[in-house]
C-alpha cells in the first residue's frame, strides 16, 4: 500500500481520536504516504500528527453538498493515485470524493445511503452501543486485511498523541513575550463547548477559580482559549473576576496551531468536555476536565495527566443541549474550590 488518504471528521475532538488509527496504519505500512483531506477547522490537528505526510485543506462546509468543489477536489485526489481511503465521517457527502477519484479501496462505516460509494465497510453502531471513538476508528484498519500481527501488537495504542509545531510554538512564545507574560506560569482555561450550555461550567465558577489561582500565586497568568464564539464567555469570566490584570482573553485571537502550542507549554488546563480537552490530553498536559451532560466513560481525556470531575447525578448523562430540569446542577454543583483542589494534585 503506497498511498493512503484519510477523509477527516468535522469535529476537533473526533480528529484527535483518529490519531491512533493513523499510528496503526503507519505501523502496518511504514513506507506509505498517509495524507489527510480536512477542513481548515481540523487541519491543524493533522499537521500535529507525526504519521501524516501532507494535509489537503478543503473549505467543505457542514450540511452543504458543494458539488462543484467536490468534483474539483476529486480530480486533485485522483492525480495522487491513492490505493486506499478511510472515510471517517458517516455522511454520504464525505464518501463522494474518494468514489469520484476512483480510489480502489474505499473504507468506512455504513452511513447515510452510502451503498456503492464504499466497497469495504462495517455496520455503523447506534450512538447508544457505539464504543469509544478511538476504538470506533481503529476497527476500520482491520478491513484492509493486510495488517501484520506484529505491527498491530507493537502499535496497539488507544491513546492519542500530538506534537507541537515548532513554528506555532515560536509564534506563541513571541506573543507571550510581547504581552509581558511569563510562559512558565500560564494556566489555560477553555470555557467553551460547541455542543451547548449543558457542557459549559459556569463562567462565574471559572472566575472564582481564576481569583483563587491568583491568590495562591500572584505570578500565575490565566490564558482563556477558544473560538471567536467563546469571546463573550471569556469576557464574562474577566467581569466576574473583577477584571484581574492576569486574565487574558485570547479567544479568537490564536490559530488552532497556536492554541495547541500554548496548551503544550502551559502548567495546566481546565476545560469542559470539548475538542481542546482532547488536545490537552494528547499533549500530555496536566488537566482538569469538567463533565456535565456528557459521559466521561465514553469521551474521557485519554491521558494519565488528566483528572475528571463528574458528579454522576441521577439525571446525567442526559446528552441534552439544554438542561431538561432547568437547574444544571451537574455543572453548577462542581465548585471552584473542588477544581482548585484537583489542580493542586496535578503537580
Amino acid at each position: 500500500m503506497r498511498r493512503i488518504l484519510i477523509i477527516a471528521p468535522n469535529w476537533i475532538g473526533d480528529a484527535v481520536m483518529s490519531q491512533p488509527l493513523l499510528a496503526r496504519l503507519r505501523a502496518s505500512y511504514p513506507d506509505s504516504d498517509i495524507d489527510v483531506l480536512a477542513s481548515p477547522w481540523v487541519a491543524p490537528i493533522y499537521r500535529s500528527c507525526a504519521e501524516v505526510n501532507h494535509v489537503i485543506e478543503a473549505k467543505l462546509e457542514h450540511k452543504k453538498l458543494q458539488w462543484a468543489l467536490r468534483k474539483q477536489l476529486a480530480k486533485q485526489v485522483e492525480s495522487h493515485h491513492y490505493q486506499a481511503c478511510f472515510i471517517l465521517p458517516n455522511s454520504l457527502k464525505s464518501a463522494l470524493i474518494p468514489w469520484l477519484a476512483n480510489i480502489p479501496f474505499r473504507i468506512g462505516y455504513r452511513g447515510e445511503l452510502r451503498f456503492g460509494l464504499l466497497n469495504f465497510s462495517l455496520p455503523n453502531p447506534s450512538k447508544i452501543n457505539r464504543p469509544p471513538m478511538v476504538e470506533h476508528y481503529l476497527a476500520l484498519a482491520s478491513l484492509l486485511n493486510e495488517e501484520s500481527p506484529q505491527a498491530t501488537a507493537q502499535n496497539n495504542s488507544k491513546i492519542p498523541a500530538l506534537n507541537v509545531l515548532q513554528e506555532a510554538k515560536q509564534s506563541v512564545e513571541g506573543k507571550l513575550k510581547a504581552a509581558n507574560i511569563d510562559q512558565q506560569t500560564t494556566y489555560v482555561f477553555c470555557p467553551g463547548a460547541e455542543y451547548g450550555a449543558t457542557k459549559r461550567w459556569p463562567t462565574e465558577h471559572f472566575a472564582k477559580l481564576a481569583q483563587t489561582l491568583t491568590a495562591d500565586n500572584p505570578e500565575n497568568q490565566i490564558m482563556i482559549l477558544g473560538s471567536r464564539a467563546d469571546h463573550a464567555l471569556a469576557e464574562n469570566i474577566q467581569l466576574h473576576a473583577s477584571n484581574l490584570p492576569n486574565i487574558h482573553n485570547w479567544c479568537g485571537k490564536t490559530s488552532l496551531d497556536e492554541a495547541i502550542a500554548l496548551i503544550g507549554i502551559s502548567k495546566a488546563v481546565v476545560s469542559n468536555d470539548s475538542g481542546l480537552m482532547h488536545i490537552a490530553a494528547a499533549l500530555k498536559t496536566p488537566q482538569v476536565a469538567i463533565f456535565g451532560s456528557s459521559d466521561p466513560q465514553h469521551t474521557p481525556p485519554l491521558s494519565d495527566q488528566a483528572k475528571v470531575i463528574w458528579l454522576n447525578l441521577p439525571c446525567s448523562p442526559c446528552h441534552k443541549r439544554e438542561c431538561p430540569l432547568g437547574h444544571l446542577k451537574c455543572l453548577q454543583d462542581i465548585t471552584p474550590e473542588q477544581v482548585f483542589s484537583t489542580i493542586k494534585t496535578l503537580h
